[in-house]
């Protein structure tokens, strides 16, 4: 077979004719179509404005506390004696029974602002009248007695003034010191003797006593004087030996102050724990047994003079 030289024009490739590429297209990009939003119309403008007015409102979320507060108590009671319910304001239950309330109050409590626990009110219970200690012995004078006695009657509280007893002390003494201290007047409670212990007495001796300190102050001020104690010291030592007077008793975190029918109570402190508007200590909260025209008629109806 014959050799092909190398320069042979047969071993030249022809060349091939290529065809040019076709342009590459572009993605087609899609458009948005945007919707122009319609204007809002006026009346909704208004509503809104209305609306956010309303949530934005102390009235608003004073009204939703308040119904909330209302239902918290509901649950609260729910089951108890409807009679001796919780009042928020006093965080105390009181009975519902009474419809005249008011406090007892000695340097305990400091000092007072008179305005704010006259104007302290939750529905139809606020502070009418109030007991100031004024003495205790035949030496001590509570030293907030001459301001809380001038203050409260300032703020239009009805005030009467009470005497700590000392079994152990001269009842006559103790009787002549207290009216020194004190100058009664028309339209104050009535004077109020404060026993609680016996001191270390016999029961008798304590009695005797007390019995001089009544006289007296009855003597000189031409009023029965009141009688407070705690009932299970009344039933011990005083039922059956002072029932001709008015008594205040002391028997707490009931509904019911728990006597017979013929005990001859005016007065009930029936909490220790009372919380009041202008006073910075817990206080004895007290209901009185009788309504407006009873507790009128019970108040001093002369000046006197002793």
């Amino acid at each position: 077979m014959p050799l092909v030289p190398p320069n042979s024009p047969l071993l030249k490739k022809t060349p091939v004719a290529r065809k040019p590429a076709a342009p590459r297209k572009k993605p087609a990009v899609k458009r948005k179509v945007v919707k122009k939003k319609k204007p809002l119309a006026l009346e909704w403008k208004f509503a809104i404005v209305g609306l956010m007015l309303i949530l934005l409102s102390p009235f608003y979320y004073g009204y939703i506390i308040k119904g909330f507060s209302s239902t918290w108590r509901w649950v609260k009671d729910w089951g108890q004696d409807p009679n001796y319910r919780t009042y928020s304001s006093f965080d105390i239950k009181i009975p519902k029974m009474h419809s005249i309330h008011g406090i007892d109050v000695s340097y305990y409590q400091g000092k007072i602002d008179w305005r704010k626990v006259k104007a302290m009110k939750e529905d139809e219970v606020q502070v009418k009248f109030a007991f100031i200690k004024a003495t205790e012995g035949i030496l001590s004078v509570d030293p907030y007695f001459q301001r809380n006695w001038r203050e409260a009657a300032k703020a239009g509280v009805i005030c009467g003034a009470y005497h700590f007893f000392r079994a152990q002390k001269s009842g006559e003494w103790q009787a002549k010191f207290f009216l020194q201290t004190v100058k009664f007047e028309e339209g104050d409670l009535p004077p109020v003797v404060d026993i609680e212990q016996l001191n270390g007495v016999d029961p008798a001796d304590m009695r005797k006593e007390l019995k001089e300190f009544i006289s007296y102050v009855e003597k000189k001020t031409k009023v029965k004087p009141i009688i407070y104690s705690g009932l299970t010291f009344y039933r011990d030592y005083l039922k059956g030996h002072f029932d001709e007077y008015p008594l205040w008793i002391a028997h707490y975190h009931q509904a019911k102050l728990k006597v017979s029918k013929d005990t001859n109570w005016f007065f009930w402190q029936h909490s220790d724990k009372a919380r009041i508007t202008g006073i910075n200590h817990v206080v004895d909260f007290n209901a009185f047994n009788g309504d407006s025209t009873a507790f009128e008629r019970l108040r001093i109806p002369k000046i006197l003079s002793y």
